[in-house]
This record gives structure tokens, sequence and C-alpha cells, in this order.
């Protein structure tokens, strides 16, 4: 006959063999968990948290069918958002976030009214500087939105020291993190986000866990952030337009859709571009940009750049130094006429050079 003792050991493993199976099982399905957790500070371990195995476990078929609708939903703002991130120095992941907060949805209004692709209040994007007024609201613009969240970032890891702090802090706010990681006396995570002790709203205890999940399936499907329709890949510019121009004008000079137009400018209201200012940045498909270029006039007193524009592949060796050298032109004028955040240039990469009329005349006659 069995002892007290060896029916305790058996009920006890029988309790747990379920548990060590399903974390097993997450390894196995999520291989990229370590990458995923390393990009966010947290310490490979964690992939064993009981709280964090239950909560994949019951919402894990609920977010993969979240993270397929917003790839949908998203998928041509996905590579100028990544590399908006990368080029700060941000790990790319850090999209997970935007993704959470907004499904990939530009003009999303949370019942908070918190807008946009990252969720900006209007108190706190006033702090982060983007405009929002009853006829342009840069909370929907995905690159004004994404830098104003990248600066908001770095700021609450600078506070807290860890990116994980600086996520939840994203969520709750960093005087409501303060306060828990002052009563918990650690920031560790897994004690952070007890479900018995509640230091934190259920919320914020929800929202790092489920970044972390839909992190894991992304990067488990080996997501190159590519558009995910049958269309071609196509990547976004800027381009300058001046106050008071319609979207639909725009999309008719370029020969492009006016709803694709205005879904990839959701800050102008009702696709009209505001008086307020003499300029305002608009996206286009980048192969756009030349027929752009050719047919959109912008008033010489509101130029930033020459009227008269050149295409040119860039070729290996070239630099903004040399290519202004040969077409007698500024590197500052190429950075702004094709939106360049530095002076790197990649192989085959589009440019328009903005030139004399001199020069430009010189070569449409050759």
């Amino acid at each position: 006959m069995l002892s007290m003792k060896h029916i305790i050991k058996i009920v006890l493993i029988m309790l747990f063999l379920p548990l060590y199976a399903f974390s097993t099982s997450l390894i196995e399905k999520y291989p990229s968990y370590e990458y995923v957790f390393s990009e966010f500070g947290i310490d490979g371990s964690y992939i064993y948290n009981v709280d964090f195995e239950e909560f994949v476990l019951h919402n894990e078929k609920k977010i993969k069918n979240f993270y397929e609708h917003s790839m949908k939903r998203g998928d041509a703002l996905l590579p100028l958002i990544r590399r908006n991130l990368m080029d700060d120095g941000l790990s790319d992941l850090f999209i997970y976030i935007s993704m959470v907060e907004s499904g990939f949805s530009p003009a999303i209004v949370s019942p908070k009214k918190a807008v946009g692709l990252w969720q900006f209040m209007p108190a706190t994007a006033k702090h982060y500087k983007l405009l929002v007024c009853n006829s342009f609201d840069e909370r929907c613009d995905p690159v004004s939105s994404t830098n104003a969240a990248i600066v908001y970032l770095r700021k609450l890891h600078k506070q807290f020291g860890k990116w994980y702090l600086a996520v939840m802090a994203y969520n709750c706010g960093e005087g409501r993190l303060e306060k828990a990681i002052k009563k918990a006396n650690t920031d560790v995570l897994h004690v952070l986000l007890d479900n018995d002790a509640k230091y934190l709203p259920l919320e914020t205890r929800e929202y790092i866990k489920k970044i972390l999940l839909v992190a894991m399936i992304g990067e488990g499907k080996m997501l190159d952030f590519a558009p995910r329709s049958s269309t071609p890949s196509v990547d976004l510019m800027q381009v300058e337009v001046f106050g008071g121009t319609k979207l639909s004008y725009v999309a008719k000079l370029i020969d492009m859709k006016e709803n694709e137009l205005v879904k990839l400018n959701k800050q102008f209201k009702k696709g009209l571009i505001p008086k307020d200012k003499k300029l305002y940045m608009i996206m286009i498909p980048e192969d756009k940009m030349i027929t752009f270029y050719l047919k959109y006039e912008i008033p010489e007193e509101s130029r930033s750049i020459r009227p008269h524009l050149i295409s040119h592949y860039v070729s290996l060796g070239d630099t903004l130094k040399e290519l202004a050298e040969k077409y007698h032109t500024d590197a500052e004028e190429i950075k702004t006429a094709n939106n360049l955040s530095d002076d790197t240039l990649t192989l085959d990469m589009l440019l328009v050079i903005p030139v004399s009329e001199e020069l430009f005349e010189e070569m449409l006659n050759d």
C-alpha cells in the first residue's frame, strides 16, 4: 500500500505535469521567445511563468486572429514604421506596441479619446508637439506619431531603466508604475504582474503579456513587414503639398485611387489639406514620386527645394556629396527632396535630384 507521502507526491506530479508540458510546447511553438524577451529586457525564464502560460492558453487563438487582421489592415504602413524605429536605434519589435495599441488603424479613436497608431491622448500629443485641430490631427500621421512615440518611449526608458517598464508605463502612466514599484519594493516583472497582489491594473498586466505574445507570433512567422496583399510590394515617401490642396486632386494627378491616397493620409480630415500653413507633408507610393514632381506645382515662394528635378538610380560608391557636385546642386536639398533622415544611400535606390533650370533643359535635350 502506498504511503501518504507517496500519494501526495503523485498528486503534485499530476497537477504540475500539464503546466510543464504546456511550457515545453510554448518553447517548441515559439522558438523566437528568447529573442523577443531580450528585446524588451525580460529574462528568458519568464516563459515558464504560470500566469504567462495561463494567459497564452486562454488568449492564443484570439490574439492570432487579431494579429492576422492587424497585418492586413496596416500592410502598407509597416515598412515605414519599422524603418523609423530602427533609424532611431530602437528595436523593430516595438512595432508590436503600435499593433496592440491600434491594430494598425491610423485613425482609430479609443473610448478614452486616444487617437492614432500609437494612441496619443490630446495632452500627451501636445506635449510631444503633435498638432491637433479641427482640420488636421498629426496623431493619425504615421511618421509624426511614430517619431513622437519614439521620443516618449526613450524618455520612459531613461526614467525606469528597462524597456519592459517603459512599455508598461506607456500604458498606465509613469506615476502609476512608480507607485507599483514602490509598493512591490522591486521592478522585477513577474512580481509587478502578480495577479493576487494586483500592484498594477489588470489592463496593464495583460498589456505587456499581449505584446509579448503577438511579438512571438509575428517573429515566429519570420515576419519581414512587407505588404502581405497580392499587389506588388511598395514603399512610401513623403512629399510637400501646399495648404488648401485636395487629396482627390493629388490622387488624380498621380493616377491613384482617391480612397487609397486618403487611407495613407488619415491625418487630414475630409481629404482636404488645411490652409493654416504654407506646406504640409503627405505620403504617396515611391513609384508615384517622379510623376508627382513632374505634374504637381508648388507656388515658387513656398518651395523649399528647386522646382526642376531629375531622377537618379544610386550606383555603387555614390554619396550625397558626390551627387551634389555632379549635378551642381546641394546635398541637403537632395536629402529634403527624398525625405532622407541621414546620408545613407542604398544600391539601386531611386532619388530625385533638384537641379537648376539650365541643367534640367540641358539633360532634357540630350
